[in-house]
């Protein structure tokens, strides 16, 4: 069976950029969003265009620059919004306008001060007037995670039947388990009138740590659209990270889902959109993290360079990094220092090795890292060592 192909719908540009301190410029915008086509997403959401006029000009330089991807701006369900989103569109190959609104007891509620009825009337003229001016319409549920679902199915059905193509159920407080999201996008697929006619998409938010994994569960479960940002970037804890479900996809080919994300650029973008945007990616930071490929632990140590599969489940080269790290700490062994000699030209024996790796614990204990040039020092100070 050939593999389903899943949407990848980045919103670096829009909810990513919504991070204080990371506003970019027009330009800074337009360079993010091609390297965003080059890496073959499916889908850029450059903007809020009613926002300001700053990001109504980014909206509208992106829609001219952009050719293979959709192009997406994003709206609340007022008419103003989506005249302004549509206008910001006009040059754009493939627009998108976002629109849609909150969906939840505690949305409709206290945020909107609103009934259900009222919030179905709003949704369905939202979409209806949306598609005067754009084929591709995308409702957006806000809260969908906390949403019921019977009334959460019957909005979008309303949505359908006004013209959305793309029904987008956010876990906009990162609250939903996986089991619960993945459940939810099922109860949505067996249960909307007309849902095999669109695409249905998942936004989920890391509040709790489980946006990689729910955004997973509701492809599972029949969603056919991730979206996530690059390095998780996103307000609070962030949004689900675009190279976390990228690589979770690849690497389960069971799943048969596959992208059109090219992962071997996964790591130079990640590099860029923290240097623009300037926010660091943690070490730790899956896939893309300066630790995701390094190891210190002798034991690891040892099983990566007998046989890197022992303990890297992707090679580095398929995200774009050149090779694993062997990083030698006093947790190293023998067989982690006999490499990295190696590699700086030094061939040792096994009575030579012992000699040095005594040497090199003293200079491991009193430094958090041992550097190459400190290897170069153990060595010219050993009469032992062959160079």
């Amino acid at each position: 069976m050939q593999d389903q192909k899943i949407q990848i719908f980045d919103t670096t540009l829009r909810d990513g950029e919504q991070v204080p301190g990371c506003k970019l410029n027009t330009k800074e915008k337009v360079d993010v969003a091609v390297r965003l086509e080059a890496l073959g997403v499916d889908i850029i959401e450059a903007g809020f265009p009613i926002s300001s006029p700053g990001d109504f000009e980014s909206v509208e330089a992106i829609a001219s620059v952009v050719k293979n991807a959709t192009v997406c701006g994003l709206s609340r369900a007022v008419e103003k919004d989506i005249i302004t989103a549509a206008e910001s569109l006009k040059k754009a190959v493939r627009p998108r306008i976002h629109t849609g609104i909150g969906t939840s007891e505690s949305h409709i509620k206290y945020k909107l001060n609103s009934t259900p009825e009222k919030i179905v009337e709003r949704a369905v003229a939202a979409v209806s007037l949306a598609k005067k001016y754009v084929e591709d319409v995308e409702f957006y549920a806000e809260d969908a995670g906390r949403t019921d679902n019977e009334f959460l199915a019957y909005i979008c059905e309303q949505a359908i039947k006004a013209g959305a193509t793309v029904l987008n159920i956010p876990d906009t407080t990162g609250y939903c388990l996986p089991d619960e999201y993945g459940a939810k996008i099922k109860y949505l697929a067996d249960h909307v009138k007309g849902v095999g006619n669109v695409t249905i998409s998942t936004h989920c938010h890391n509040d709790l740590g489980m946006a990689t994994a729910n955004s997973i569960s509701g492809v599972i479960n029949g969603a056919r659209q991730i979206e996530c940002t690059i390095n998780g970037i996103g307000e609070r804890a962030g949004n689900t990270a675009l190279e976390e479900v990228v690589m979770v996809l690849k690497q389960h080919p069971y799943l048969k889902k596959s992208t059109n994300v090219d992962s071997r650029q996964l790591n130079a973008i990640s590099r860029y959109v923290s240097d623009t945007m300037r926010v660091p990616v943690q070490p730790n930071k899956a896939i893309v993290g300066a630790n995701a490929f390094a190891h210190s632990s002798g034991i690891h140590q040892d099983g990566v360079i007998k046989k890197r599969e022992t303990y890297e489940i992707i090679d580095p080269k398929e995200v774009g990094v050149d090779h694993s790290s062997i990083v030698l700490t006093a947790r190293s062994g023998r067989a982690a220092l006999a490499y990295r000699m190696k590699n700086i030209g030094y061939e040792l024996t096994r009575d030579e090795l012992d000699h040095v790796y005594k040497a090199f614990l003293e200079v491991a204990d009193a430094k958090k890292e041992v550097a190459d040039d400190d290897l170069h020092q153990i060595a010219e100070n050993r009469h032992k060592v062959a160079v």
